[in-house]
């Protein structure tokens, strides 16, 4: 019985990420997930969100994309789009796209097919500020 579960995070431009952490929790398509060592094995399909991990008493946070997370023998493997730590947005950034999707909102049907693009725009962008929020708390 294993007492750790390796994480790694994998974006098409890196590895974020490749530790050994105490227990994981992501956004899955059909809500907020668990895994602790010796985890049933399992694929499933991220959403865009916030996904955190436990290394003793310290967690860290950072901001998914969407994905995928597979957990197999005490090593999950999180595929996305693009990932990354608190310290590693640009809040400036993150904030601009917030305004553009709150204004694209403003401006589009809801029948529209920008409207929710720009919905998904919007969530991506709270999620990153969120994220990185928790990281000037510390």
């Amino acid at each position: 019985m294993a007492d750790k579960i390796r994480l790694k995070v994998v974006t098409p431009g890196r590895l974020l990420l490749d530790e050994e952490v105490d227990e994981v929790t992501a956004p899955g398509v059909k809500g907020e997930f668990g895994v602790l060592p010796n985890h049933i094995s399992f694929l499933t399909l991220l959403e865009p969100g916030e996904m955190s991990y436990k290394q003793g008493a310290t967690r860290r946070f950072l901001a998914l994309s969407g994905g995928y997370a597979e957990v197999l023998d005490n090593v999950m493997t999180v595929l996305a789009p693009a990932a990354e730590f608190g310290v590693e947005i640009d809040v400036i950034r993150a904030r601009a796209a917030k305004e553009k999707a709150e204004r694209r909102l403003s401006e589009t049907q809801f029948e529209d097919k920008s409207f929710a693009m720009a919905q998904e725009a919007l969530r991506k962008s709270l999620i990153r500020l969120q994220v990185a929020g928790r990281e000037a708390r510390k």
